[in-house]
């Protein structure tokens, strides 16, 4: 496709950061880019307003999720401070997030079936948002190699992106994201559980007095007739799924203050605090594509279908069912059950089924082109990691030519915005030569 897909640039600047945004087109299908669907795809570009004229090598983002839009800088700090530094930086809307064409429900639905919808949600896979990377590196910045840095998510992008345009990359950071290569759905959320439980008994731990709280809460939910502000009606298995909080760093004290307000004084019924947080923090009315491809991103050709994986492990595992004393969260798995109970998720409920029912997905690493990679790449990986199984991610490093593994305990899965992890990673990399030219 040629120049003229850049369909709009605009140029402003916040205090520390000048900011460049780009619209582009691209087809909504790369291995058929003639068949005349196309989709706008967004590009924001950051630069020490100091040095926006100067010749800085690229760093792109790639972001969480599935279904996460680029960070929206609100000025020189955290990790993008860092990366300000020394590169320009890129940061995607993922097709399908933020102001890249996003996926709504109305849209979706208008496409009839419940095939035809989950074929168009194919379409926003890792194979996807590489090739718009790719077009945005050889359009847009005339084909200059990158460097790329991907958090969870964007682990699995970064393998996604060295498996199938290698050429395009100068040097990959990755944080908490190190995907199982040839690992299905019930293979990762099998590592993960036993997990999730043992975050539970630290938050037991550090919380004993929640523990009856936790318990008060799932009676009288359990009692039934319980709604939310906005009209949903709370079950435990919602309720539950505030632990999702536990793979973060201040998670035991997100679930802990909202567990603290769930009554007031003298009433045995649930505070509107309480219920305002617990919708806030249980929804997806922002993000709903997180919970509509969240397994799909772990099919491949060996693979199957995905058919509900988290929630045939949750059934496996009594710990965790609704009347069991003390009381479970549950981590970063999407159930069934989301899609009947959450507003937002309703109409997608049909394309989640189809997506979970398809098989005959295509690879998104090629083995052997990673074994024999040549870029250099330097990963964390959180050794109490709930989210993404360091076990998983260490297999992988061994078998990724030219990558390294730094591995911590200091970190939850968000450690690239609550601590240094960026900048260790950068000097590793600068001690074993830096990025290829």
């Amino acid at each position: 496709m040629s120049n003229g897909t850049v369909t709009s640039t605009r140029e402003y600047t916040i205090p520390g950061v000048h900011v460049t945004d780009r619209t582009l087109t691209v087809p909504l299908d790369w291995a058929h880019p003639d068949d005349g669907r196309t989709i706008s795809l967004f590009v924001r570009e950051v630069v020490d307003p100091t040095r926006r004229t100067d010749d800085l090598p690229l760093l792109v983002f790639l972001q969480g999720g599935p279904g996460g839009k680029g960070p929206r800088p609100t000025g020189p700090d955290g990790w993008v401070g860092e990366a300000l530094k020394r590169f320009r930086v890129v940061l995607l809307d993922q097709r399908g997030t933020g102001r890249s064409t996003p996926v709504r429900a109305g849209a979706l639905t208008a496409l009839g079936s419940a095939d035809a919808q989950a074929e168009h949600l194919t379409h926003f896979r890792a194979d996807s948002i590489v090739a718009d990377a790719e077009h945005v590196r050889t359009t847009v910045y005339g084909g200059r190699r990158w460097s790329t840095l991907g958090q969870s998510y964007g682990g699995f992008l970064t393998l996604t992106y060295l498996s199938r345009a290698p050429e395009g990359v100068a040097a990959s950071y990755v944080t908490g994201g190190l995907a199982g290569l040839t690992a299905s759905a019930e293979d990762v959320y099998r590592r993960t559980q036993p997990r999730v439980a043992a975050k539970n008994a630290l938050y037991r731990e550090r919380y004993p007095d929640d523990v009856e709280r936790v318990a008060r809460v799932a009676d009288r939910i359990a009692a039934g007739d319980v709604r939310l502000p906005g009209g949903d009606l709370l079950t435990v298995e919602r309720f539950q799924t505030l632990g999702m909080a536990f793979g973060m760093g201040p998670g035991f004290e997100r679930v802990h203050w909202i567990v603290d307000e769930a009554f007031d004084p003298g009433s045995d019924e649930l505070s509107d605090t309480f219920l305002a947080e617990v919708e806030a923090a249980t929804g997806f009315a922002t993000n709903p594509m997180y919970a509509v491809l969240h397994e799909s991103i772990y099919g491949q050709a060996g693979t199957g279908a995905t058919a509900w994986a988290a929630q045939r492990v949750r059934d496996d595992d009594p710990s965790f069912g609704v009347g069991a004393r003390p009381l479970l969260f549950t981590g970063e798995m999407i159930y069934p059950w989301m899609f009947e109970q959450l507003a937002e998720l309703r109409p997608f409920r049909t394309a989640a089924e189809a997506l979970a029912a398809r098989t005959g997905w295509d690879d998104l690493y090629d083995l052997d082109v990673l074994a024999r990679n040549g870029v250099p790449l330097e990963a964390a990986v959180y050794h109490d990691d709930m989210f993404v199984d360091a076990g998983l991610s260490l297999e992988t490093a061994a078998h990724v030519g030219n990558a390294r593994a730094w591995v911590t305990n200091e970190f939850e899965h968000d450690g690239l915005r609550m601590g240094d992890v960026f900048a260790t990673l950068l000097a590793r990399l600068d001690a074993r030569g830096g990025a290829r030219r």
